[in-house]
């Protein structure tokens, strides 16, 4: 039968491929190999200073993470002569080959890498030294890494170094066999030219019994005219651009990383010599940052291509963070710096978020990406789903203020692609949007680890330009694509909110340490900046900002997608903790210094206190100053002198402040505890209501059994209870003008101290806790049933919130269990509801009338040691009259993570040089000031505000400084024109303010 015969004829030239490839090099010698190991890299003048070995292939040179130098010496031996001469090497690691100056010049990866080799494979062994004279000697080094692109090893010994033949015929006839097999594989099921591609192929293979140079020519001959026939006027064009996604972290340490860029950098240079057509890109600021320090060589080649337009600069963000985490004021200074980055060293405005990797989208993107001059997204995770289908490729993906920005996925599911042709004919038949579209981007090279496109891409493509069979492709960079597809815009659908990724929801709480670093750093950055521009408005220029500009990206840095949801190394969390607490103690003692001359300025004598807001609300509490108590009132964004306020003695009885064996109380608000130290009722003293439902038990500790990895905890956890944790002591006290229920649990080898703390004034219950947390593979979760029936919990992302709904009735809903919050989760009704804040945790649930959140879990993988450890977080439960925009429960998230601060005067000249009490007023209590700082360019002041109720809203800004000038910027600071007395918000806006000082 015909298809028989055809099924025998592919299948002796899919036997034969093996043989062509295997054909290609022949060693004619080996090479003199000598490296210098050390545990950490060395740079080059310094290459000689490590254990020095002598190798042959067998040889073990090092164990996972060394370090080494490596020198390749040999001869090129008469053999050669009249044919192009190649090195191979492969060291079993990663390998960076130096000029004589140690700037990088190509990059090799073992063979022997953790890859989808169902993807191509990851492996680059091959040096090319052109048409060599025999007797051309060779003397290289090369930086070397012990790891293989996946930071895992791979036996750390020599597998080969020699001085080889490269045949060229038959490596371009290896690449035409390939791309015609592979092509007959993905044409139309016995179409003419499937039948004629697998003939050709054939009869090809009937010539190569001996496999040479001649009989390959010959080969070739027969291949080419399948290969030279063109297709007609194309339905879908795909642009196909080089990509090399290299995580900053993950399975090896920063610093591998800067290697990693080097290696794949060094790499794209060389084959664009060799390839003309070859366009390349690259995202993440930082990582050309890296470039910059410590191989400015190889910075400069990438300029050259950059300014030629063959390297396209990439991302719009200081790096490719998480965006369900990161805060709103981060996710704002990713764009600011990573925009001003590109425009500075290169005068490229990057138009296009470049986020393939990320763990799912908050729905407030895009208008942030819109007001930064941003127009376009990629990514591909979506594709990742588990249970549904996103249902398009390229759409408007619309955010929670209206805002919309062009987003495509690539139809691939990849961006790792082969550029093969079943990459190719995937993308035509799996696009979910080619009855509108007529065009598709495709990411071909090798990523994660880094790497980028070698050889095999770049010849495939040669020959898939426009080959009959296949959609044509052309290697472009991706804003060309672009604004191809933004002519197509009119025709896509539009998808309004989050992008919910359905996987990975364990990384709302894994490496707990990192989260609540993130928060108070985010927190303390923004304290410090009003501080600072408090005393530009007072008159004094100490404006830190080459200091605040360093701090700011490296908390940036750890918000990288495999740092900050904690998916990386142990070392990785070793070493971000650290700098971590470097960090955060700097800031605090710049917050200090700063406070100090603002109270000095404020009038306050050396010695004195002043109390300061950094929230345009006034705020009345009980703040505590060397051992005293004292009532204070606190303008908006102001300040207040100690001095003046009432010093307070305690409360006592008459107040409503009780406590008792079981029982905590306020005015405002009973507290009723279980026998098992659970809460049994939370009585609303001021409503009149309860705010636990009926029969139920709140904060109650359970673990559950937790089998995933970083990224995954499984579905069914709640099937899985482990156990409960113990109350094991309880006592309470008043302390002040605080009540506080302070228990003690066990379970396992843990233990858990939480204070359960009633202010006088308080409307909230806040649970201060200390864990120490040594249990494997558990996961430990608190819940709040509480007495509201909703279909929706209210989550506040950044500049805003979400409505999810806490119902389970399809396959959406369910999937999305695991939801994010920042600092509030709420369920309302519209007369009443409850609220649970955090201070720096971010993984929830809210199923019917519950309340959870994800407090700790401890993986083993990839971190074998994640979370056990000594842990410390807040969060408070919030019952309130109203729905949550009535109640206002986004203040009394921000001032649980933004407490008032106390500052004394430094040893200055004292003087009041402030002629206001209150820097910043608004009169709209659903506008949010999230940010003060100095402009980047000037001494003017920048204020950043949000509607934060969903509604439109209008607010006058009034400026304790006089004589100020107000203009409208974007969040780039660029001009968009004089404001007006009266700010209006459409729901959700976000407004920046340029203030020039008077």
């Amino acid at each position: 039968m015909p298809y028989e015969i055809n099924r025998l004829k592919l299948h002796k030239a899919k036997d034969l491929l093996p043989r062509i490839r295997d054909s290609i090099y022949e060693p004619v010698s080996a090479m003199k190999v000598t490296a210098w190991v050390t545990k950490e890299p060395v740079p080059y003048s310094e290459r000689n200073n490590g254990t020095r070995l002598e190798l042959t292939p067998g040889d073990k040179w090092g164990n996972l993470w060394d370090c080494a130098w490596f020198r390749f010496e040999g001869i090129v031996p008469d053999a050669v002569a009249g044919h192009k001469a190649v090195l191979l090497i492969d060291i079993n690691g990663e390998l960076c080959l130096v000029d004589e100056e140690g700037s990088p010049k190509q990059g090799l990866t073992n063979i022997n890498s953790e890859f989808d080799f169902s993807l191509g494979l990851p492996g680059k062994r091959v040096v090319d030294l052109g048409m060599s004279a025999a007797g051309e000697q060779v003397d290289l080094w090369a930086d070397a890494g012990c790891n293989d692109l996946f930071g895992k090893y791979r036996s750390g010994t020599l597998k080969e170094a020699d001085i080889a033949i490269c045949y060229e015929e038959i490596r371009q006839l290896y690449y035409d066999f390939e791309v015609l097999l592979e092509l007959a594989e993905h044409v139309a099921e016995k179409s003419a030219r499937q039948e004629r591609v697998i003939q050709s192929l054939y009869d090809a293979a009937l010539m190569l019994e001996v496999i040479n140079e001649e009989t390959a020519q010959r080969a070739r001959e027969v291949l080419a005219k399948e290969l030279s026939k063109q297709g007609g006027d194309p339905v879908l064009t795909v642009s196909a651009i080089g990509h090399a996604h290299i995580d900053l972290a993950w399975l090896w340490p920063i610093r591998e990383t800067i290697r990693k860029g080097a290696r794949t950098f060094s790499t794209v240079l060389t084959n664009m010599e060799k390839y003309p057509d070859y366009v390349f890109g690259a995202s993440q600021p930082q990582l050309y940052q890296w470039m910059k320090e410590h191989y400015p060589k190889l910075y400069d080649r990438i300029k050259e291509r950059i300014t030629e337009g063959r390297w396209e600069v990439q991302g719009a963000m200081w790096v490719e963070p998480d965006t369900n985490i990161s805060g709103g004021e981060a996710l704002v200074r990713q764009i600011l710096y990573g925009k001003r980055f590109y425009q500075q060293e290169f005068g490229q405005e990057v138009k296009i978020l470049w986020l393939p990797d990320v763990f799912g989208y908050s729905a407030s993107l895009p208008q942030l990406l819109r007001k930064s001059g941003v127009d376009y997204m990629m990514t591909q995770k979506l594709s990742w789903n588990v249970y549904n289908t996103h249902p398009h490729h390229s759409f408007e993906w619309e955010g929670i203020d209206g805002s919309k920005v062009l987003t495509h996925l690539p139809p691939e599911d990849t961006y790792n692609s082969p550029s093969a042709p079943r990459s190719l004919a995937k993308i035509e038949n799996s696009y979910l949007d080619r009855n509108v579209s007529e065009h598709a981007l495709m990411l071909f090279g090798i990523g994660d680890g880094g790497g980028g496109p070698g050889e095999e891409h770049l010849e495939r493509l040669a020959r898939e330009h426009n080959l009959l069979g296949l959609p044509p492709v052309v290697q472009e960079d991706s804003l060309s694509f672009f604004r191809k597809l933004e002519q197509e815009k009119s025709r896509f659908q539009t998808y309004r909110g989050e992008l919910y990724l359905e996987k990975h929801q364990g990384t709302l709480t894994t490496q707990a340490r990192n989260k609540w670093y993130n928060r108070k750093m985010e927190k303390s950055l923004r304290e410090l900046e009003f501080a600072a521009s408090l005393l530009l408005a007072m008159g004094e220029n100490a404006y830190p900002s080459e200091e605040l500009e360093e701090i700011w990206k490296e908390t940036l840095l750890y918000q990288f997608h495999d740092i900050l949801p904690g998916s990386s190394i142990t070392r990785v969390f070793e070493e971000s903790l650290e700098r971590y607490a470097a960090m955060h103690s700097r800031t605090q003692q710049l917050l200090a210094q700063t406070y100090a001359k603002a109270a000095r300025l404020a009038g306050a004598g050396e010695g004195q206190a002043v109390v300061f807001n950094s929230l345009p609300w006034e705020r009345n509490e009980i703040v505590a100053h060397q051992g005293k108590r004292y009532a204070v009132k606190v303008p908006p964004m102001g300040f207040a002198s100690l001095a003046e306020a009432k010093l307070s003695t305690g409360a006592g009885e008459q107040s409503g402040l009780r406590a008792g064996e079981r029982q905590l109380e306020n005015r405002y608000l009973r507290v009723t505890f279980g026998q098992d130290g659970s809460i049994a009722s939370l009585y609303d003293k001021a409503a009149g209501r309860e705010s636990i439902a009926p029969g139920a038990a709140a904060n109650v500790f359970t673990i559950y059994h937790d089998k995933g990895d970083a990224w995954d905890f499984p579905r069914d956890y709640r099937d899985a209870v482990a156990g409960r944790m113990k109350l094991e002591e309880s006592s309470y006290s008043i302390d002040g003008h605080q009540v506080v229920m302070e228990q003690q649990y066990k379970f396992g080898e843990s233990t858990l101290v939480q204070r359960i703390v009633l202010d006088e004034e308080g409307t909230t219950v806040r649970f201060e806790t200390k864990a120490d947390w040594k249990e494997a593979e558990k996961m430990l979760r608190v819940s709040f049933p509480v007495q509201v029936m909703t279909d929706h919990v209210n989550c506040e992302i950044q500049f805003g919130y979400l409505k999810r709904p806490t119902t389970r009735n399809n396959m959406i809903e369910f999937v999305r269990d695991e939801i994010c919050a920042h600092q509030y989760i709420d369920l309302s009704q519209p007369d009443y509801g409850v609220a649970l804040l955090s201070d720096s945790k971010y993984g929830y649930s809210a199923e019917r009338n519950v309340l959870d959140i994800n407090l700790l879990r401890s993986p083993s993988y990839p971190d074998p040691v994640a979370d056990r450890a000594e842990h410390q977080f807040v969060y408070a439960i919030y019952p309130h009259r109203g729905d949550f925009i009535q109640a206002e429960v986004y203040r009394k998230g921000y001032e649980l993570n933004t407490p008032l601060t106390v500052a004394e005067s430094d040893q200055g000249t004292a003087g009041n040089t402030a002629s206001f009490a209150s820097l910043i007023q608004v009169d709209n209590p659903h506008v949010m000031v999230e940010a003060v700082k100095k402009a980047e360019d000037t001494d003017d002041l920048i204020i950043r505000l949000y509607e934060t109720s969903g509604t439109f809203a209008e607010t006058s800004v009034a400026f304790g400084v006089t004589g100020v000038e107000i203009e409208e910027v974007d969040l780039m600071e660029n001009p968009l024109g004089k404001a007006v007395d009266r700010l209006t918000f459409q729901p959700f806006e976000i407004k920046s303010l340029r203030v020039k000082l008077g």
